[in-house]
């Protein structure tokens, strides 16, 4: 393994910007409730229309009838098997949904937007994922012949919090996505929160306590746009996990996430293996991780890759840091800059940014 580098300060600017939503104690999230940082080298940057929030103005289905007790796990279930865009109506005030089952999109669904106007926090009070989404799981039906490389469904979560999923002991497409697990058409989360997360705690490979995704359509970038993600807890990446998947992240913050497995990939002798990529764990071959306008403190891996761990095995890939933050990351055991480790196409691409 390679020795810690030194400090490195590239283009430092202070700056004090809106990076994502935070919840306190599950009570919901929305840009009103923006964290706030001074942190030196973070800049907001800009988002792309198809990046950007979907337009919920003419819902398919309204959950509640301004209470916070109409407002059930049930009804969100019943919306999501049914598919379309669904709101919220719960009431002036934060609300927590506490989730008896596991939400799961039905396949026939064009699109599935979940829209908590920034007062929802779905919650899997530690002991179930909250959402599901696998186009080719055949028991929510299989729509074409190429389910790992279908347009549809297009899943869509914005102005919410999911708190407290847990995934452990799924091992099903491999395990993980505590909180939500994506496997085929298209995902993008805008200004959502995950909170406290957990997958399995130790596998190679298995991550993802907030978000997993794996084969998106014609390998389109994930995009994750003004989101926090705190508290995470898994084998790797307890932000954000994937195998061969591109991801944009822009304007987040990922704060106090680890990743507790122990033995790497591939794994030491007498180990479980993880330990790999704090906030983002990704691996896979031709794939892109965008990272920009995005803070990440305070995350920590067991072994490499306090903040990020990328590995293009073929080394066609590469990571991309723009305008973005990455301090007080550890890395236990080996990284290639501090809070990092990567292997790609050439080095990192790093404009605008502090890495320290």
């Amino acid at each position: 393994m390679k020795p810690r580098t030194p400090v490195v300060l590239i283009a430092l600017v202070t700056l004090a910007v809106p990076v994502g939503p935070t919840a306190s104690s599950y009570a919901g999230s929305s840009s009103q409730t923006a964290d706030r940082t001074s942190e030196r080298g973070v800049k907001r940057v800009p988002v792309p229309p198809r990046a950007r929030a979907a337009d919920t103005s003419h819902p398919d289905h309204v959950i509640g009838d301004g209470t916070p007790a109409s407002c059930t796990s049930r009804k969100v279930v019943r919306a999501v098997a049914k598919g379309g865009v669904t709101t919220f109506d719960c009431g002036p005030d934060p609300v927590v949904i506490a989730m008896r089952r596991t939400a799961k999109v039905v396949n026939t669904s064009h699109r599935v937007v979940l829209d908590g106007g920034g007062l929802v926090t779905l919650s899997g009070g530690g002991s179930r994922r909250i959402l599901y989404q696998d186009t080719c799981d055949q028991r929510q039906v299989w729509t074409t012949s190429h389910c790992q490389d279908q347009a549809f469904p297009k899943l869509v979560l914005q102005h919410l919090t999911f708190a407290g999923g847990n995934s452990t002991g799924n091992h099903l497409e491999g395990g993980g996505g505590g909180a939500v697990f994506d496997r085929g058409g298209q995902l993008k989360i805008v200004d959502t929160a995950f909170l406290d997360n957990r997958c399995d705690r130790s596998g190679p490979d298995l991550g993802g306590a907030a978000v997993r995704a794996l084969s998106q359509f014609h390998g389109r970038p994930v995009y994750v746009v003004n989101s926090t993600f705190r508290g995470g807890r898994c084998s790797n990446g307890s932000g954000l996990s994937s195998i061969g998947v591109s991801w944009t992240v822009l304007n987040c913050v990922f704060r106090d996430n680890r990743a507790i497995g122990n033995g790497a990939n591939p794994q030491r002798p007498h180990t479980k293996g993880g330990g790999s990529g704090g906030a983002i764990y990704t691996d896979g071959n031709d794939y892109t991780l965008r990272v920009g306008g995005t803070l990440m403190k305070n995350n920590h891996a067991n072994e490499g890759g306090g903040a990020i761990f990328y590995v293009s095995n073929d080394r066609s890939g590469r990571l991309h840091l723009h305008w973005s933050t990455l301090t007080h990351n550890l890395s236990e055991r080996f990284e290639t800059r501090p809070g990092i480790f990567y292997l790609g196409h050439g080095p990192i691409e790093v404009r605008h940014s502090v890495i320290r």
